[in-house]
């Protein structure tokens, strides 16, 4: 390489000699440049840039072109193999009996195949029956037999959708009937024939666990039903917004009561934490009292005995009352339903929620209650399962209430019997052996006789 420099008179470069030139000389470092990117304008938005520039520097073309770099569809990759051949072929479909023919393309190869859209021809399977038959069970006084064919004939015609049998009804050979007449008809027919005779054309008879159950249509009830719909689609503005109105008139009572509930069982608590609390100054004053009479000082210790008989009258006068108000206000009531209020359609499962008075842990102890007695927590809302479920609930809220009311009664009564021992050193609180055993037997008795003998402040009183 040298010598060809020197031959051509080319000044060779001078390099310095180091340990990469010389095992790695003949390799040429390739250089990448990198292309300094535009910086975008101040004040102009990015979409506008991305049009201006890209990352050849190109210009935007004035025509749309496919860079092929982009996003788009596959194109179809098209091989060398021989097309299938597609003919102009008549058909039929089996659907139609007429045998009508249409023509339409095809493969050659699905020429012995069937229309494919046949197979979305279904039909429904209409009961048929003999003269005899009409006499001996379909004869009715309302439909006369001319009648009754006519309409199994338009059932069979238009597939059971009764708006267009109703539309077709002769009007001119027959009297006018309703949508509600003719399906009860059909439907009482499909019923007296399934009794009658097995049938496997009825799609009124379904079979549950062996058992052959027939579908029953209840007239009375479609009229009642289309009946509210129309009137409720009748409705004015004015009787929309009067509606809107007692519904808020009725969310505002509502708070108003819940907000008294409220403020009536704090004003409970408070009674409840002052009687509680006027028990520590009762002995505390007794004990003060017996440590410093002493037999020197009589007449000190005769104006103390006066002072503690007056500070005993003045305690029970005032003491009293306040038992009297804690048992008026315990509510022997169990759990009040509302009524479905709302208009348009409405799940029959919203009667069995618990209103929103009842609290967490009254609503955990009822679904406790109710998995010791083996009941499933959301039955299926039926309108008989419906009723009983919710008495059976409000029973066990009940009986939660008399329970507590129970227990804060032996509460007060043992509450009673420490004071009276206060008061009086030296004896105790005989209470008859007929409270006892009616306290006793409380839960066997009906709520009325618990009231009477453990909530009545007036037997404790006697008693004491």
């Amino acid at each position: 390489m040298a010598d060809i420099l020197d031959i051509l008179d080319i000044e060779q470069p001078t390099a310095e000699i180091s340990r990469d030139s010389i095992l790695h000389g003949d390799k040429v470092k390739k250089k990448y440049v990198t292309a300094k990117a535009v910086k975008r304008p101040e004040g102009m938005h990015r979409e506008v840039f991305a049009l201006l520039y890209n990352d050849n520097k190109d210009l935007p073309p004035l025509l749309p072109t496919d860079t092929g770099k982009a996003y788009k569809q596959t194109k179809a990759k098209l091989g060398m193999r021989k097309v299938r051949k597609w003919t102009w072929a008549p058909f039929t479909n089996p659907a139609r009996k007429d045998n009508a023919v249409f023509h339409h393309w095809k493969r050659v190869s699905d020429e012995a195949k069937e229309y494919p859209f046949a197979q979305f021809n279904k039909q429904v399977s209409i009961p048929s029956y003999s003269e005899s038959e009409y006499n001996q069970y379909l004869k009715s006084e309302d439909w006369s037999q001319a009648e009754t064919d006519h309409l199994m004939d338009l059932c069979q015609r238009f597939d059971l959708r009764f708006i267009v049998i109703h539309d077709r009804w002769d009007r001119a050979a027959f009297r006018d009937r309703s949508v509600e007449d003719l399906k009860e008809r059909y439907y009482g027919i499909c019923a007296t024939l399934s009794k009658v005779k097995t049938n496997p054309w009825s799609n009124t008879v379904t079979m549950v666990n062996g058992e052959k159950r027939i579908y029953h249509y209840d007239a009375e009830h479609e009229r009642k039903r289309k009946e509210q719909l129309r009137r409720l689609f009748d409705r004015t503005q004015e009787q929309i917004d009067e509606e809107q109105m007692l519904l808020t008139e009725l969310k505002k009572i509502e708070a108003r009561k819940r907000e008294r509930e409220r403020k009536t069982q704090d004003l409970q608590k408070l009674i409840s934490r002052a009687d509680s609390g006027n028990l520590q100054p009762v002995n505390q004053v007794t004990n003060n009292n017996e440590g410093t009479s002493t037999p020197s000082n009589n007449a000190s210790s005769i104006a103390r005995r006066h002072d503690r008989k007056l500070h005993k009258k003045k305690l029970t006068a005032q003491q009293r009352p306040m038992r009297t108000v804690e048992s008026v206000t315990v509510e022997w009531s169990g759990i009040k339903f509302p009524e479905a209020r709302g208009t348009g359609v409405w799940l029959r499962s919203q009667r069995m929620k618990l209103p929103p008075g009842v609290g967490q842990r009254k609503t955990k102890a009822i679904e406790q209650e109710l998995r010791l007695m083996n009941i499933d927590i959301a039955p299926t809302p039926t309108e008989a399962i419906c009723k009983h479920f919710n008495e059976l609930r409000s029973d066990l809220a009940l009986a939660l209430d008399l329970k507590n009311a129970l227990a804060s009664c032996e509460f007060e009564l043992q509450a009673l019997r420490h004071q009276y021992e206060a008061l009086n050193p030296g004896k105790t609180l005989t209470i008859p052996p007929s409270i006892c055993n009616s306290v006793a037997d409380s839960e066997s008795k009906p709520v009325g006789e618990i009231i009477d003998v453990v909530g009545s402040p007036s037997a404790m009183n006697t008693t004491i």
